[in-house]
């Protein structure tokens, strides 16, 4: 199983971006998809975005489409999103996540707050 640790979350004024990392290690195998789960307070954990481990094909959450962008880097075990015009809806914890086949691996998340 892999470890992932994510950074790059701040405060940032809404119209703002800002680049989450996440970062892994150990073993990648039998992992379906990276992805990227947020968390607000008093709400559910939600999907966010999703990349397959070639990277041939992404997923977004509509609320999200057209302003964030997942990408990997294989070969620095990472993978990124790119967050555009962050809007204060956006305030989240922001976990980056391995799905296997019947479960899930969690980093720690990291904040993201946007101001109005």
């Amino acid at each position: 199983q892999v470890q992932l640790v994510e950074s790059g979350g701040g405060l940032v004024q809404a119209g703002g971006s800002l680049r989450l990392s996440c970062a892994a290690s150990g073993r990648p195998d039998s992992i379906y998809t990276m992805n990227w789960f947020r968390q607000a307070p008093g709400k559910e954990r939600e999907f966010v975005a999703a990349i397959t481990l070639s990277g041939d094909s992404t997923w977004y959450a509509d609320p999200v489409k057209g302003r964030f962008t997942i990408s990997r880097d294989n070969a620095n075990n990472a993978v990124y999103l790119q967050m555009n015009n962050l809007k204060p809806e956006d305030t989240a914890v922001y976990y980056c996540g391995a799905r296997y086949s019947t479960y899930y691996i969690w980093g720690q998340g990291t904040q993201v707050t946007v101001s109005s």
